[in-house]
């Protein structure tokens, strides 16, 4: 089944923004995963895993406001988690979804933490690549070096050469997934060149000054299962800060891949065989039962 693209527009105070989405698998599947990128990527990102996987769950990719296909806001400062939470909310009521299980790289793990510890947390099942309650402030300087800069390059070649060093850490395991990411990452400007595929403006909060990140009072109110995905050279999160999160709060499960940093690419075969499989181990037929019989 070939995936649906799709967008709905979202209106508050600040005027109507469309938020856009890829739709994978049979509309009637119980199961629902929702998968949400990093800062500066976008829902396309997840096509290995979504399709992979769209023959036992449906999938749905989303583009976080300001990235992708998805519009971008008036209000520059109305970039951040609030907006994103309320985005997200929108979406699940859009598609008449209560209960999903998420898998979040980076900023998108953020805001499943944040959605997980809420009472009532519409995340069943939480996977959090490459990200946790703790971020140094050294490998958030790192990010912000690069973040919001608006270049232009001539063709497609020289964006691969820019993408190829930007994002040299996430383990890409082929050609074809390297001509995938420039394809998705980039967007033809009226005068024949190529812009990064963002609003440069997700990149202002990174102008200010930055400290560390503790979100660990976040962690501890999660009660929904949790795997954690880290890259072995990682400096976002850090194997101290990974561990514990094994032993603390949710208590989650850890599988570390070799060969890549911030953050692992999940477009290879055992890193979405990982994914999928510890998804699939869980049986929705009897939590659904055991609900029933708490109400």
């Amino acid at each position: 089944m070939r995936p649906n693209a799709g967008s709905f527009p979202y209106t508050d105070e600040n005027g109507t923004v469309w938020l856009a989405f890829m739709d994978f698998g049979e509309r009637s599947r119980d199961r629902v995963v929702v998968c949400v990128h990093g800062l500066t990527r976008n829902g396309r990102d997840f096509d290995r895993l979504a399709t992979a996987m769209a023959k036992d769950f449906r999938v749905i990719e989303v583009d976080v406001v300001g990235r992708g296909r998805s519009g971008w806001l008036a209000d520059k400062t109305a970039y951040g988690f609030p907006t994103y939470l309320k985005h997200m909310a929108a979406l699940l009521d859009y598609r008449g979804l209560e209960h999903v299980d998420w898998v979040g790289t980076s900023m998108g793990g953020i805001m499943g933490m944040l959605l997980a510890a809420q009472p009532e947390s519409p995340i069943r099942r939480l996977v959090l690549n490459d990200v946790g309650p703790f971020i140094p402030k050294a490998a958030l300087e790192r990010i912000g070096e690069r973040v919001g800069q608006d270049p232009r390059f001539r063709n497609h070649q020289e964006a691969a050469e820019y993408l190829h060093e930007a994002y040299a850490e996430f383990g890409i395991p082929d050609e074809v997934a390297w001509s995938d990411l420039t394809l998705h990452s980039t967007v033809r400007q009226e005068n024949g060149t190529y812009a990064l595929h963002y609003d440069p403006a997700i990149g202002d909060a990174f102008r200010q000054p930055i400290e560390d990140v503790d979100l660990w009072a976040v962690w501890d109110a999660i009660s929904c299962p949790v795997l954690v995905l880290r890259g072995e050279n990682s400096d976002l999160l850090t194997r101290e800060t990974a561990r514990e999160m094994t032993r603390r709060g949710p208590k989650a499960e850890l599988v570390e891949f070799p060969g890549c940093g911030h953050a692992p690419s999940l477009m290879s075969e055992e890193q979405i065989a990982v994914v999928h499989d510890w998804l699939l181990s869980f049986d929705d037929t009897e939590e659904e039962q055991t609900d029933d019989a708490a109400g």
